[in-house]
């Protein structure tokens, strides 16, 4: 309903949309076993739902404008990490709730891209820094792969994407070649879990991290009134 009253106010302000940006993500970490189902829950609503939801809020005006849908998935959306399993889920989620609706509305003249982004220095990667197996994940990660991105270097790399109605937009653009290797990637991830997370167990650096950054937070307490 929220949507659907935004959608609303952005037609009566700015008249109809020709661009959709669907960006909302929160995150949680810890492992799946002992997580709690509602907070998982609610990463997958936010994160894929929440998606879908704004793609469905403002559709009828892409179709009406020939417009374009960017929806941001994730470095997540190519291969899945430990201690990250709504996050993971919900992002290769978006990324094949895309890939359906490119190909539901081609013919209709909307393009819909796909961005897979790395660590932006956001409240949410800054927050998960502090819990010792998230930033354990990152910095066991090849040093290409560890560098945050100012949001705003990210953001500007995202409106030359918008004006191109790119396909797919990478940011760094060598997550290119993690597109093309993907298939690989799940056993390197397994192998270097059953490496790294028996000594996180016995260092007791295992536990759940809640919501991260004051927007998880924030979208926490939302859920939690609704």
């Amino acid at each position: 309903a929220a949507l659907a009253d935004a959608a609303g106010e952005t037609r009566r302000r700015l008249g109809k949309p020709s661009v959709v940006v669907a960006n909302a993500g929160v995150a949680h970490g810890g492992p799946f076993a002992t997580s709690d189902p509602a907070e998982w829950r609610r990463v997958v609503d936010v994160n894929l739902t929440g998606s879908a939801h704004t793609a469905r809020a403002f559709l009828p005006d892409l179709l009406d404008t020939a417009g374009y849908h960017l929806q941001i998935a994730s470095l997540a959306s190519l291969g899945a990490a430990p201690m990250m399993s709504a996050y993971c889920a919900s992002k290769a989620g978006v990324e094949a709730f895309a890939h359906s609706l490119r190909a539901e509305v081609a013919h209709r003249g909307v393009a819909v891209g796909i961005a897979y982004l790395n660590w932006i220095d956001t409240d949410m990667i800054r927050d998960a820094d502090r819990h010792p197996v998230l930033r354990e994940l990152r910095t066991h990660m090849p040093p290409p792969a560890r560098r945050t991105f100012s949001a705003d270097d990210v953001a500007a790399r995202l409106v030359r994407a918008l004006e191109r109605r790119r396909s797919a937009v990478y940011v760094p653009g060598w997550l290119r070649l993690v597109q093309l290797g993907r298939a690989s990637l799940p056993p390197v991830v397994a192998r270097l879990s059953r490496r790294e997370l028996p000594r996180l167990e016995a260092e007791d650096a295992l536990g759940p991290t809640g919501p991260l950054g004051e927007g998880g937070r924030a979208g926490h307490a939302a859920g939690t009134r609704t």
